[in-house]
């Protein structure tokens, strides 16, 4: 399950910038309060996926005074982005197909 939050942060970027409250928010909604991964743990996995030259950021004035650091996915971040799905559609399909056999087991020694 390793690199489910550099999964999910890519895969936000992978349909447009995004800044950083809007991908916690993003997360939190999307699974429906399922998930909720603290700002400190973003900022610290962007800052990784950041140095590794995955993602880049860039500030944006956002009405007349504030400005926004938005992050952007780079190619090696999209790369990156098919790997870790791979990864954890391989992980997930196993993990089913191992309870699946134990549920079958289980029923033939009811």
């Amino acid at each position: 399950m390793n690199g489910i939050t550099d999964m999910l942060i890519l895969s936000l970027l992978e349909g447009k910038d995004r800044y950083m409250y809007e991908i916690v928010k993003c997360i939190e909604d999307y699974s429906g309060g399922l998930l909720r991964i603290s700002q400190n743990t973003i900022y610290a996995a962007a800052y990784k996926l950041g140095n590794d030259g995955r993602i880049s950021e860039y500030s944006k004035l956002v009405g007349k005074r504030r400005t926004r650091v938005y992050y952007r996915l780079e190619e090696d971040g999209r790369a990156y982005l098919a790997e870790l799905r791979d990864s954890y559609r391989n992980t997930t399909n196993g993990v089913q197909n191992i309870l699946t056999i134990l549920d079958r087991e289980d029923d033939k020694d009811e």
